[in-house]
């Protein structure tokens, strides 16, 4: 009966944060998935309510690059309601076969992007920035044109095992001119 309550708890908080968030210059958090249940439900009885509601992860403003096909990338600020780090080791979507979690890096003066070693680490009670020209979720291969304000569903999953599922909006981004298709210049930022 105590883990309905939380549970429900939890619900009608991240409700209100919707709602909150609903009235901002579009900002959207969206918590971490079923997988997060457990955590919420072993919360101390004596704190607050809406302290035991903290989804333990969520992502704020994600959106992805609008594309024809073939490669893309995915962004939004992570963010940590835990003391401790908290670290993103994969990532999937319908829209993608293949998705990595990537870094850009100044190597010889060239701006090169690889897949980030370790993870997307989020620190304890703080944030993460996926942005163009630095961490992001690569999308390679992908299967179908994403159209401005297109809906893209998306899974985290974190080095625990729990998964952060989250929609993102699709969004027209020039960025740095960067192209996703296979064979061209891939060493600039991209977004």
């Amino acid at each position: 009966m105590i883990v309905r309550r939380v549970l429900s708890a939890g619900l009608l908080a991240a409700l209100a944060t919707a709602s909150v968030s609903a009235c901002g210059a579009q900002s959207s958090e969206q918590p971490v998935g079923k997988a997060a249940a457990p955590a919420a439900a072993s919360a101390p009885a004596t704190a607050p309510a809406a302290a035991d509601a903290a989804p333990p992860v969520a992502i704020t403003d994600p959106w992805v690059k609008t594309t024809k096909k073939g490669m893309s990338a995915a962004f939004g600020t992570l963010v940590n309601n835990t003391d401790s780090d908290i670290t993103v080791v994969s990532g999937a979507s319908p829209l993608s076969p293949k998705i990595e979690l990537h870094e850009v890096v100044d190597a010889k003066g060239k701006m090169v992007m690889r897949p980030k070693e370790g993870g997307f680490v989020i620190p304890a009670r703080g944030t993460h920035q996926l942005q163009p020209g630095g961490d992001h979720i690569m999308l390679m291969g992908v299967t179908e044109e994403v159209k401005p304000g297109a809906q893209i569903p998306f899974t985290l999953t974190l080095k625990g095992g729990e998964t952060l599922e989250f929609t993102a909006v699709g969004k027209d981004f020039a960025g740095g001119k960067e192209d996703y298709q296979p064979g061209k210049d891939m060493n600039k930022s991209h977004g």
